[in-house]
């Protein structure tokens, strides 16, 4: 079973990371003020992530297949990581689908 992984970063906002039931991170979010609006984030996550239409596929600098999820207003919630072939990338996104939903939540010191 997935989970979410709340923490604050250095700068002293809040950020998520999904991670799979094997702990690999299958997506992470931007920095957020406040662990309400981390929160929120989460929760969009778990609702867009159930339309394949939210996903932006996508190739980074280095040539390498990623994806965006998105909100219905356009914002991105999670960035992937970068993946070795579109195969690959394509498993990354079914397993944000598969792990979201249901995914506990966990706060990190």
């Amino acid at each position: 079973m997935g989970k979410f992984e709340i923490k604050k970063d250095k700068a002293g906002h809040f950020r998520f990371n999904l991670k799979a039931g094997n702990g690999q991170i299958i997506l992470s979010s931007q920095g957020y003020s406040t662990k309400a609006a981390c929160d929120n984030g989460i929760e969009s996550v778990r609702t867009n992530s159930q339309d394949d239409s939210r996903f932006e596929r996508k190739v980074n600098a280095g040539g390498n297949p990623c994806f965006n999820l998105k909100a219905g207003n356009g914002q991105v919630i999670g960035t992937s990581e970068a993946y070795s072939s579109d195969a690959a990338m394509e498993n990354g996104i079914a397993s944000v689908k598969k792990n979201a939903p249901d995914a506990s939540v966990e706060e990190l010191d």
